[in-house]
C-alpha cells in the first residue's frame, strides 16, 4: 500500500488537465459509470443512461470552463476527486433553496472518488478543505454537502456526517432519507 506522500497537490479540473481526470475516472474502481453527471445532468440528459454520453457531458461543461471539481495528486498523478461547484450546476433536488441562497455563492460539495490505495488515511479530509478554498477563490460564501451516517447503504460517495462534524460544518436539514445536509460559512 503506497503511503499518502507529505506533499500533495490539488487542482481544479480544466482542459488542461482533462487526461488525469480521464484517468482516475476510467482507472481501476473509478466512477466512469457516473462521470458525476448524476446530480448535474438535465432532465432531458438524464433519459441517456449511456456512460460514454455522461462522459461527453462532464467534458462539454468542462470545455466550457464551467467548474466541476478538484483533483488530488500524489506525486505527480491524479489520486483523488472531489466534486465542488455552483449550486446551481446541480438539479434542483440535491436540497432546499434557502432563504439568503443568492446566485452562486452557495457551492455544493457533491461527491468523492479516493482510489483504494490512498483511501483511510485522512485525503478525504483534506480534500474538504482545499475544495472549500477553491469555492471561496471562486466567489463562494457557503459551501453544502450531503453527508450519510456511516452505516447508510447508499449515497456513501457524499462522504460521512462525522468527517464534516469534524470539518466544522453544521448540520442544516435533510435531503431525503439518509442525505443530510451541512453547511460550512466560507
Amino acid at each position: 500500500m503506497p503511503s499518502l506522500p507529505d506533499e500533495l497537490s490539488f487542482a481544479a479540473v480544466t482542459s488542461e488537465n482533462w487526461a488525469d481526470f480521464e484517468a482516475l475516472f476510467e482507472g481501476p474502481g473509478g466512477p466512469k459509470h457516473c462521470w458525476c453527471m448524476v446530480w448535474r445532468r438535465s432532465s432531458e440528459e438524464a433519459k441517456n443512461q449511456d456512460p460514454s454520453f455522461r462522459k461527453s457531458l462532464i467534458a462539454a461543461r468542462i470545455a466550457k470552463k464551467e467548474p466541476i471539481g478538484i483533483l488530488a495528486y500524489a506525486d505527480g498523478k491524479a489520486v483523488a476527486w472531489c466534486s465542488v461547484a455552483p449550486r446551481a450546476a446541480h438539479r434542483p433536488t440535491m436540497a432546499k433553496i434557502r432563504k439568503g441562497d443568492a446566485g452562486g455563492a452557495v457551492w455544493s460539495l457533491a461527491c468523492f472518488f479516493v482510489r483504494r490505495p490512498f483511501r483511510g488515511r485522512g485525503l478525504m479530509r483534506r480534500l474538504i478543505v482545499e475544495a472549500g478554498r477553491y469555492a471561496k477563490r471562486e466567489g463562494a460564501t457557503v459551501l453544502e454537502a450531503y453527508p450519510v451516517e456511516r452505516d447508510a447503504p447508499s449515497y456513501r460517495f457524499g462522504g460521512f456526517t462525522d468527517v464534516f462534524d469534524e470539518a466544522g460544518f453544521t448540520r442544516v436539514d435533510e435531503a431525503g432519507l439518509r442525505r443530510k445536509v451541512y453547511r460550512l460559512a466560507l
